[in-house]
């Protein structure tokens, strides 16, 4: 008697849990430890891409933005309504990798999808990383330009299955990032200097003097999580909760 063929949400579900044990690896074993920095790096990419981004949603300039080897970075933006550009980076990175697992386990073409996230990370190490400015930051063009060149060579060249368990473990870490970044600002809120004097601060001083910057830091965590825990409800829950769909 044959076995049943596993049907996409049945790979999902795997895979996912792959992942995460790839990720609970990677992240609490001190030998392991040197692959978190490329990651810190990227979530800083995608966390300063948000802040410029806003700005152009809300009407706004995104000049450039750069990544400093410590992990910190900093957007350069004109305009734009500030109450959307402050919390954009957090909030973005954590959308960036709610939306990335949703889209992962909802679309059976993840070779797709990681060509299309490697093309619009090119797109935005080309134009904002003040690659023909005297304030060129290396480190953010080479960042986005490994990142794209590394989905778009495995888009092209892995399984679908593969491209799977890449995006989980990007989507995982990205969002993990954000989110402990988030709980970091509210146990150090006072923190003056660099990235974290930081947005919570910013915010909390110019925008919305109503709460201290724990408090923004603190519900902007909240938001962070409710993204991921409907990241992945409505990927992966729900869907198994309906008839079941084969490939």
């Amino acid at each position: 008697m044959s076995s049943r063929p596993l049907t996409f949400r049945d790979r999902s579900l795997i895979t996912a849990v792959i992942a995460f044990i790839i990720v609970f690896v990677i992240w609490n074993i001190p030998f392991f430890s040197f692959l978190l920095y490329p990651f810190r790096l990227f979530v800083t990419f995608i966390h300063e891409s948000g802040h410029g981004l806003a700005s152009i949603a809300t009407g706004g300039e995104f000049l450039r933005f750069e990544v400093f080897d410590s992990g910190a970075g900093l957007a350069l933006t004109r305009g734009g309504n500030p109450a959307f550009v402050l919390p954009a980076g957090y909030l973005g990175a954590a959308a960036f990798g709610a939306g990335l697992f949703y889209l992962a386990h909802t679309i059976r073409h993840t070779r797709g999808i990681s060509i299309a996230l490697g093309a619009i990370l090119a797109l935005i190490t080309i134009l904002y990383t003040g690659l023909l400015s005297p304030n060129f930051s290396a480190t953010a063009f080479f960042v986005g330009l490994l990142m794209s060149g590394l989905l778009i060579f495995i888009g092209r060249r892995a399984d679908q299955d593969v491209n799977l368990l890449v995006l989980n473990i990007l989507a995982m870490l990205t969002s993990l990032h954000a989110v402990l970044d988030l709980i970091y600002l509210v146990s150090n809120s006072g923190v003056g200097l660099g990235q974290l004097r930081n947005d919570a601060f910013v915010f909390s001083r110019e925008v919305a003097p109503i709460l201290p910057p724990a408090g923004w830091a603190a519900r902007w965590a909240l938001l962070a999580v409710i993204m991921l825990g409907a990241s992945v409800y409505y990927s992966l829950i729900r869907p198994r909760r309906q008839r079941p769909l084969r490939i």
